[in-house]
């Protein structure tokens, strides 16, 4: 059928381990953005992101073809590496 267009909107939620309060507010939005970059990187699109101290919430688009479990590996691994390589904090993120 020509010009079917479907997306899937789904609400993702990453605590950081054990609920500590780790993710600091000198360095959330470049977490933010660079997670942003993850999920449009996967051609995917980022509708909203925004978190606390303990957590981060992410409103995504998907394409129906996209493999979810794909995409949160994808983003959980990279922005742990990302964290870990900048060293925002000293408790090693995993």
């Amino acid at each position: 059928m020509s010009g079917t267009f479907s997306q899937i909107y789904i609400q993702l939620v990453f605590a950081v381990k054990g609920r500590n309060c780790l993710i600091s507010n000198l360095w959330e939005e470049e977490l933010y953005k660079y997670i942003t970059g993850i999920v449009r990187n996967k051609e995917q699109k980022m509708l909203a992101i925004n978190g606390m101290p303990d957590h981060v919430h992410l409103f995504i688009g998907m394409k129906p073809s996209c493999c979810l479990s794909d995409l949160v590996r994808e983003i959980k691994k990279s922005s742990n590496d990302f964290i870990n390589e900048k060293k925002f904090t000293n408790f090693k993120f995993q």
